[in-house]
């Protein structure tokens, strides 16, 4: 009867592989809130943790750059860390998501929600 939808066929197949893909989304939502990256500017100085969603959760800055006379420098070496911890989760998110569509067996290029 179905012989001719090809892989259609198997609709309770396809309705689990659909739930396991749902509950592995999830699982990675909530890892994502959980791992961290670190972002740094000035060799090190100014270094921005934050979780590999993007929300910061922590500022690191060596006493010794606050200088008065170089207000701006601080400012600049503050979002440069912010920023590049901000890329940092960006890049771990869409590498775990990678991950997560080759376990599934999508394409790697897929979007996904999120």
């Amino acid at each position: 009867m179905f012989k001719g939808l090809g892989g259609l066929g198997d609709m309770a197949g396809m309705m689990k592989k659909a739930q396991e893909m749902q509950t592995k989304m999830a699982e990675l939502q909530d890892s994502l809130a959980t791992m961290t990256v670190v972002g740094e500017s000035g060799a090190g100085l100014v270094k921005a943790t934050a979780t590999a969603k993007g929300v910061l959760t922590g500022l690191d800055i060596d006493p010794t750059i606050f200088n008065p006379d170089e207000k701006e420098v601080v400012e600049d070496l503050i979002l440069a860390a912010i920023k590049d911890a901000q890329s940092k989760a960006q890049e771990r998110s869409e590498s775990e998501m990678s991950r997560l569509t080759e376990s599934l067996g999508l394409p790697k290029d897929m979007n996904l929600p999120f």
